[in-house]
């Protein structure tokens, strides 16, 4: 799983972009995001989520990921599909 979409993490919790991510529309994508979001989070990483409304979240490094992906915040990024042998011949 954690080859097929990779969140960046490449921005401090104080610099978040102006734009947010685009939406997510499948549940399937939303659930790898956050949980690839939560590893980071349990290495150390910097929540994204302004602490005025951290107090108001759970602790828990998955709760707070799924609140970081619903607003946008996690910046997530779908490579190509690979090709399989046939279709890499033509």
């Amino acid at each position: 799983m954690s080859d097929a979409i990779e969140p960046q993490d490449s921005q401090p919790a104080s610099e978040l972009p102006a734009q947010p991510a685009p939406p997510i529309n499948s549940r399937f994508l939303y659930v790898d995001v956050a949980a690839l979001r939560a590893k980071q989070l349990r290495k150390g990483a910097q929540p994204r989520i302004a602490d005025t409304e951290r107090t108001h979240l759970p602790r828990k490094a998955e709760r707070i990921a799924m609140e970081e992906v619903r607003q946008g915040l996690v910046y997530y990024d779908i490579p190509e599909p690979k090709r399989n042998g046939a279709e890499a011949a033509e």
